[in-house]
């Protein structure tokens, strides 16, 4: 493994030496919240970053856990080096002891955190992980995880815990703590935001940019504070490097970063390596425009999970195989459906051209403590994605979950927009489905979630604009608004954001050994046979496709997800039809 490759580096886009703590640690569960960090008895091992739910962790632990204790030894540091501990995701409230000391506690189960605990360590100490995750906590983000003692329905075995890799770095004092990019394809111009750990004076900070071997920028600035902003043109400005220089699916060219911080007397301070693009996604007059041109969406919903490792990926090659055969199967991008993925996933994406929305894990149950949170999580979850070229459309909320009394609560309305208010201020370089699924509100895309099978009824209700307009301005089956003011299309992008969920059913897959138990499977329709599951998956697609007036879909889903058995793959990867059958019928190539 080259630790310097971002997509093995757990933060891709501030690249320097680090050093893995994922393996074997010490780990206490404590039920009944009774523990002390210096009175914990440790009783059990577990493999990090696998959540002790999960039968990789080596606890499989069954039932309500509420708190999880983990331990481990941390060296000693290096010479006058500073000591960074970075945990990628724990779930859901984490305090953090070195040597007996509490040097950190973080709230959200869905994004990264770090400390410096070089104080604190000493000649060498332990450090102590405590995670808080009460499973009956309704108004916490938690996503698909169950609260119920068995996973039912859409709901999904509970994360606890260490969930992503944790690491550390060996960093001097004054050091890049963050660099935020943002490239424009019209102008050529990239603009670089830097963040010092500590503010320095007269130091320089030095930044080439590169297209593969080409350099394209060779800058230098002074720096006096904790930040500097620059920004830098590259490239020619004429025709060739306008197309050869964007980013975009069928060839994502990337700008590989070099940033050294270097001391007034020519001492360097600190060197890291980044990456941007330049990339535009935008929505003008109902179309999503990629580079300024009307880009068409297949999309497949993808939530993420393995038979035994759950929400975390067993290995960087399960991410590469999962987009890897979201291409192979015609579809240009992914919709990562409640929950954060791993900023590797998002590093393999941006190489390989896919497009990503990404989506905040929704509270089951609203109330004054679920919109804080969210309000307090997403704009992390924003701050951690807006880097990545991939990334294509924020996605706050999904069906109303959390904000289901939303046509007749003001509060749970200004909690839709406060959302989608964040993303455009923190990132604004994305359009915003801001509640997907139904009764919208405000956002750049209106999302609609139709199960409908008829292929020829779903053709007719998405046919023609004026269709558009009827569906977005009217009341669901259910009863539900498409839109919460019934504004109609009002300019945005309409994109059937789910539809499919086909399964294959139970007697199909009886014998097979990828059929597992499925006396609790389920999808929003049933085929009889693979050959079943081909003809309708292909007459959706040719239904949705019959339209000019949507502006994408999004099938669900790519993998059967525990006891829903919708997927194009089983748990395992393992395709239910001919893999380039799947690819034709995605394309409508026959």
């Amino acid at each position: 493994m080259d630790p310097m490759d971002p997509t093995e580096h757990p933060r891709p886009l501030l690249r320097r030496p680090w050093t893995s703590l994922d393996g074997e640690w010490e780990f206490a569960a404590d039920p009944e919240r009774t523990g002390t960090p210096g009175g914990i008895a440790f009783d059990r091992r577990i493999r990090v970053p696998y959540a002790p739910e999960t039968p990789a962790s080596g606890v499989h632990w069954k039932g309500l856990l509420n708190r999880a204790w983990y331990r481990r030894p941390l060296p000693a540091p290096g010479g006058d080096r500073h000591t960074v501990l970075h945990l990628g995701a724990v779930d859901r409230v984490c305090d953090v002891w070195v040597g007996g000391a509490h040097v950190a506690h973080h709230e959200g189960g869905y994004t990264a955190f770090s400390v410096d605990v070089t104080d604190a360590l000493g000649d060498g100490a332990d450090l102590v992980v405590r995670a808080d995750d009460d499973p009956l906590d309704l108004e916490a983000p938690r996503g698909k995880q169950e609260w119920r003692d068995e996973p039912h329905e859409i709901w999904y075995p509970r994360t606890t815990g260490i969930w992503r890799t944790a690491w550390l770095e060996q960093v001097s004092r004054e050091h890049i703590a963050d660099v935020q990019w943002r490239g424009d394809p019209r102008t050529l111009r990239v603009d670089v935001r830097v963040e010092l750990s500590v503010p320095v004076t007269g130091a320089r900070l030095h930044l080439r940019l590169r297209a593969g071997e080409r350099l394209l920028v060779d800058d230098v600035v002074r720096v006096d504070g904790a930040v500097v902003e620059r920004t830098v043109q590259v490239g020619d400005g004429g025709f060739d490097d306008r197309g050869a220089l964007l980013w975009e699916p069928g060839s994502p060219t990337l700008l590989d970063a070099d940033l050294a911080l270097v001391a007034g007397g020519g001492e360097i301070l600190d060197e890291v390596r980044s990456y941007t693009a330049l990339r535009s996604m935008e929505v003008d007059d109902g179309r999503f425009l990629l580079n300024g041109r009307p880009a068409w969406l297949r999309l497949v919903l993808d939530q993420g999970y393995w038979p035994d490792t759950g929400a975390t990926p067993p290995h960087v090659g399960a991410l590469r195989r999962d987009l890897e055969l979201t291409r192979a199967l015609g579809f240009t991008g992914a919709r990562k459906h409640q929950k954060t993925e791993d900023p590797r996933y998002l590093a393999l994406a941006d190489r390989m051209g896919l497009l990503v929305w990404a989506e905040m894990p929704s509270a089951y149950r609203p109330g004054p403590t679920a919109a804080a949170r969210l309000l307090r999580e997403w704009p992390e979850v924003v701050a951690a994605h807006r880097g990545h070229p991939s990334v294509v459309t924020w996605v706050p909320l999904n069906e109303s979950w959390g904000v289901p009394e939303a046509e007749s609560d003001p509060r749970q309305r200004a909690l839709i927009r406060a959302l989608a208010a964040q993303a455009d201020a923190l990132d604004g370089t994305r359009p915003v489905s801001a509640n997907d699924g139904w009764e919208a509100l405000g956002g750049d895309v209106l999302g609609i979630h139709d199960y409908r099978q008829d292929p020829a009824g779903l053709a007719d209700r998405y046919r023609t604009q004026p269709d558009l307009e009827r569906a977005a301005t009217g009341r669901r089956e259910d009863g539900r608004l498409a839109d919460l003011e019934r504004a109609g299309t009002a300019g945005r992008a309409v994109v059937l954001s789910e539809f499919g969920g086909i399964s294959l059913n139970a007697a199909a897959l009886r014998g097979r050994p990828d059929a597992g138990d499925r006396t609790e499977a389920w999808g929003y329709a049933d085929a009889s046979s693979p050959e079943d599951l081909l003809v309708r998956y292909r007459e959706q697609w040719a239904a949705v496709r019959a339209t000019d007036a949507l502006a994408g879909a999004c099938w669900t889903q790519l993998t059967d997800t525990y006891q829903e058995v919708n997927g194009l793959l089983t748990m395992d990867r393992v395709p239910k039809c001919d893999l380039e059958d799947l690819r034709r019928a995605t394309c409508g190539e026959g």
